[in-house]
């Protein structure tokens, strides 16, 4: 069974105060976009997994973990024990998604996992778990596993896990300016509360983001350039200066807006079209501070099924 999934760009991430368990609630405007993991799954004598790159993608799979702390591993163990059946599974992930770039490959390979373990195990007469038991495990295991599983556009409330579809009249072309090296998520958001407590930068909250959602239906690259935004852009800024000349140098190029992806340190710059995205990647790819530059379009699609265990 192979299943693959998307990562995203957060086009729009309003974050609030941290809330008693630790989170922050967030309007997360999710934009699933075509670079893609997959993940082959195997009946084995026991849960294995391994890691490696996808032909042609430039990312450091070092940095990923064989271990429970893989969230692919953790949807597998969920999913059998939802399903009550050993974890007896070999798992190979396949990466194209920048590791620890706030493009949430981790948690596209955690929804790949348990759609794959889904199939492989659960009776297709009669099974457990439908869409929506398998949208309630990706949540338990991570805030942007939904999204992954679902794909398109959406936005995210309470921690992201809280998705509603969101109209958008793409497709949009992007380039994704990779950096050597991740940023830990937790270490921005601390970033972030410090430098509002700090009175560095402003916290506008509740979030409003009816322009980003208009510009999205309209289907207008230079308006959806002009209504991107993050708020954890000037933490991940703050932990990783070299990001600014990455952004000012994919601005230089012509990119209609510049935002850093999430929790960085990738940075995303929206295009005109798909010629116009080769020419920002080509220019972006000659600066110091950019590991590689993808060109990927969106919406994509959420995880999917590749090749059925049948077809093997």
């Amino acid at each position: 069974m192979i299943v693959r999934a998307p990562a995203k760009v957060n086009l729009r991430l309003g974050v609030g105060p941290l809330r008693d368990d630790g989170y922050h609630d967030l309007v997360n405007v999710f934009h699933a976009v075509s670079l893609f993991d997959e993940v082959v799954v195997e009946p084995a004598d026991r849960l294995a997994v391994e890691v490696e790159r996808m032909p042609g993608a430039r990312v450091d799979v070092g940095q990923v973990p064989c271990d429970d702390r893989n969230l692919a591993v953790r949807a597998a163990r969920l999913v059998a024990a939802r399903l009550g059946v050993e974890p007896a599974v070999a798992l190979r992930i396949r990466k194209a998604i920048p590791v620890a770039g706030g493009m949430a490959g981790g948690s596209a390979d955690a929804a790949a996992a348990l759609l794959a373990c889904a199939r492989l195990w659960d009776d297709p007469a009669t099974p457990i778990l439908d869409r929506a038991a398998l949208l309630g495990l990706a949540a338990e295991i991570g805030s942007d596993v939904p999204f992954a599983l679902v794909g398109g556009t959406a936005v995210g409330l309470g921690r992201g896990e809280r998705l509603t579809a969101v109209a958008a009249n793409g497709p949009f072309h992007w380039v994704f300016a990779t950096a050597d090296g991740g940023l830990s998520t937790p270490a921005v958001y601390a970033e972030c509360d410090r430098l509002r407590a700090a009175g560095a930068v402003d916290a506008v909250w509740p979030h409003d983001a009816g322009d980003l959602y208009a510009a999205l239906e309209s289907g207008d690259a230079d308006v959806l350039g002009a209504a991107l935004g993050n708020d954890l852009e000037a933490a991940a800024l703050s932990l990783r200066p070299a990001l600014g000349a990455t952004l000012d140098a994919g601005k230089r190029a012509g990119a209609l807006g510049a935002l850093v992806s999430g929790s960085g340190p990738t940075c995303a710059f929206l295009a005109a079209d798909a010629g116009h995205a080769e020419r920002v990647a080509e220019a972006l790819a000659a600066e110091d501070t950019v590991a590689a530059a993808v060109p990927a379009a969106g919406p994509a699609p959420g995880a999917a099924v590749v090749r059925p265990a049948a077809d093997r």
